[in-house]
């Protein structure tokens, strides 16, 4: 095979048409092999090339008899010294960090890792088996496909409803998707999934993580799969095992997928996981990193140099004060937005992005090069603000031009629900887009994804059916996930019979529903929970790619009904822009008309400093005026809607609302009640009965609205 020196940029398996240009950055090896593959499960090369060319520490050969779905991986020689941070092993193949495609899965056996396993002095001495046998072997990618025009959505902050889902555990039990894609990107934009997501108003999916990502030897072993997929080692490459077959189909699935979503009118938000990688503590497998340039690539510990600096809980966590690793992480990331068309970012365990030394900065590099970036600054980005090192929950602490997973919302609106005292003042906050968080730092009500549940913790369904968490399928000896669910059962642990303890289940389920999505705030509902989806109290099904992670889609006349009044309820807060407002309530008046936002008591009066201070007090009114809308046309026009009343009740008793004096002509209706779900009904009194444990919306407008 001809071997030209080609070029260091880009990075990567560059595939022009002509030939393959290879580039691979390691500023420590002394040697690197490339080495071709014609099977992907081929133990022996069918060519080891030694790349000879090396520019500002970029090793890099051109393959001009190369062509797209050619396997390869890497060799690369070196010091061989954990205690100086140098792990080089050319016994060991590896995965290239910028691959486009994987070919497979690892095959676990001792020979992966870059040590005698059991040997008496641990990882200190370098094992000399091959690797290749067992390790999946990266695709050559021919990146043409036809996009047309792909329009993007491009929905703006305040029009958004996430919803945040697994492909795989998505489709697998969907009935009318054929059984040869279920659980792949092609049953992901499939018409009834799709047809579900705009019967529900949702603007985009949120995926769980789809790179290639690595499942533990020790859930191998187990029977088990790290099902959730936050594990990544290739940062550049779709999951194989999400698509249909063939070396590098993944890349061109995973478009047709983004590009059937955008045509609906759906953004695609990809979960991703840059804190870490699969390749563990220092006793973990050696895959990638690890070999290319440990030190550059992973926070080691300074004066330990064999070990890991572990913000993450999983073993390592990537080195953000080296340039590489930083441009490892924006290259993937502008990747795929430019090549792959995704509208925007999640950013699992986010402060570790942040983690300049020790200490988190919100204005550390890696916020500057997103924040100046012409692709990435444009996209939708959301931090999870939370890690496991010293200081890591962030919530509230993220620079303009992100949003974060509010946990401080979520937490407040279960304590509310589930009858805890003391929490109406933070309520309020919750309820109006959280200001006391996010409106010093000059971020809007968008800055607040809302969420009452997530793919880590109880499903809505197990959140009003379980106090306590129930995760002996895990084998872990129900030691794993939290323990502080703030949930609530209702009167029996599980399952049960019992009508009275189902029909309250059943409505505080609307209500965790509609206060998620009639708060402001950009809302993020969890798959299947419209739908009732159990994990049989499970809250950490990270390892269960089996039904009981996956969507059911057999639904009960109860279930079908909550997924009506979902629909229902979006429908309802998409039509009045006072709902879904840009930038937060003043208190101030508007217009000719009284305050923007009042917060009322059952009376009808406005709440004082001392109904604040009621620590028993679990009652809220929130009365938003007609003209309390920030939302324009085109030409920069009000666009006007209705004022609402917003009654919460999560009392034991009931309670009767005497209804605001409203100066403007109109008729009061009840938009909703999660007591009684079911058609719009006029309010022919002064007052409204709230039930206890319920919620009911209140609309106040000239014409009458029809259900």
């Amino acid at each position: 095979m001809r071997v030209w020196p080609g070029s260091p940029y880009p990075q990567g398996a560059s595939w022009d048409g002509e030939g393959v240009n290879f580039a691979l950055f390691s500023e420590n090896a002394t040697g690197v092999e490339l080495c071709l593959y014609d099977r992907p499960e081929d133990s022996q090369e069918s060519a080891r090339i030694p790349v000879r060319d090396r520019t500002d520490l970029i090793w890099h050969c051109y393959l001009p008899d190369a062509r797209p779905s050619q396997l390869y991986g890497y060799r690369v020689h070196g010091l061989y010294a954990p205690e100086e941070g140098h792990r080089f092993n050319p016994n060991k193949l590896l995965i290239e960090p910028y691959a486009k495609a994987i070919s497979g899965v690892i095959g676990w056996s001792d020979a992966v890792y870059g040590y005698p396993i059991g040997g008496s002095e641990e990882d200190l001495q370098l094992d000399a088996r091959d690797s290749a046998g067992d390790m999946p072997k990266c695709v050559v990618v021919d990146e043409a496909f036809t996009w047309g025009d792909d329009p993007r959505p491009r929905i703006p902050w305040n029009r958004t409803l996430i919803y945040e889902c697994h492909v795989r555990g998505m489709t697998m039990r969907h009935p009318e998707i054929h059984d040869e894609i279920k659980g792949t990107y092609l049953a992901m934009a499939s018409d009834p999934i799709i047809d579900h997501l705009l019967s529900l108003g949702v603007t985009a999916v949120e995926l769980m993580p789809v790179h290639q990502f690595v499942t533990e030897r020790r859930l191998i072993e187990l029977g088990l799969t790290n099902y959730w997929g936050y594990n990544s080692i290739g940062f550049f490459a779709p999951h194989v095992a999400y698509a249909t077959g063939g070396l590098g189909q993944q890349v061109h699935e995973f478009k047709s997928m983004v590009k059937s979503l955008h045509r609906a009118g759906i953004e695609v938000i990809l979960d991703v996981v840059y804190n870490h990688t699969g390749e563990g503590n220092h006793l973990g497998p050696t895959l990638s990193l690890r070999v290319v340039d440990n030190p550059s690539f992973y926070r080691l510990v300074p004066d330990d140099m064999r070990r890991y600096i572990d913000f993450t809980g999983t073993g390592n966590s990537l080195n953000m004060l080296h340039s590489r690793a930083m441009q490892l992480i924006m290259d993937s990331l502008r990747y795929w937005v430019s090549v792959m068309h995704v509208d925007g970012f999640r950013f699992d365990l986010a402060p570790v992005l942040a983690r300049e030394l020790y200490e988190i900065n919100r204005l550390g590099t890696f916020f500057d090069i997103i924040q100046q970036d012409p692709v990435l600054s444009n996209v939708k980005l959301i931090a999870e603000p939370w890690d496991l090192g010293e200081g890591g929950y962030q919530v509230g602490n993220f620079p303009v031009g992100w949003a974060e997973w509010n946990g401080k919302y979520r937490d407040c609106i279960r304590s509310f629900w589930r009858g805890d005292q003391g929490v109406v003042p933070e309520l309020a906050s919750r309820l109006s887009g959280s200001s006391d968080l996010y409106q010093a730092s000059g971020r809007r009500t968008y800055a607040s994804i809302n969420f009452v549940t997530a793919h880590d913790g109880f499903t809505l369904n197990d959140l009003v059916s379980y106090e306590s968490k129930h995760n002996e399928a895990n084998g872990e000896d129900d030691r794993d996930g939290t323990d502080n669910n703030l949930s609530r059962n209702w009167g029996a642990e599980g399952p049960t019979d019992s009508p009275r303890i189902l029909q309250m289940r059943e409505r505080m389920k609307r209500n965790f529903l509609a206060t998620l999505l009639l708060s402001q705030g950009v809302p993020m509902v969890l798959s299947g929970d419209e739908l009732g989806r159990t994990q049989n109290g499970n809250n950490n099904g990270y390892c269960q790619d089996n039904e009981l992670g996956w969507v059911s889609w057999e639904l009960s006349p109860p279930q079908r009904r909550r997924r009506e009044f979902t629909r229902r309820i979006v429908g309802t807060s998409q039509a009045n822009p006072v709902l879904r407002r840009r930038t937060f309530f003043t208190g101030g008046p508007v217009g000719d008309a009284g305050k923007d936002l009042t917060w009322v008591r059952p009376d009808g009066r406005e709440m004082t400093d001392a109904d604040w201070a009621n620590h028993q007090n679990q009652v809220l009114g929130m009365l938003i005026d007609s003209e309390a809308t920030d939302e324009v046309d085109e030409r920069g026009r009000p666009v006007l809607g209705d004022t609402v009343l917003l009654l919460l009740n999560a009392s034991r008793d009931a309670l009767t609302f005497q209804l605001p004096q409203i100066e403007r002509p109109g008729l009061w209706q009840e938009m909703v009640n999660t007591a009684r779900p079911g058609s719009i009904r006029p309010v022919n009194a002064s007052e409204v009965r709230v039930s206890a444990h319920a919620l009911v919306l209140l609309r106040h407008g000239n014409e009458p609205h029809s259900s």
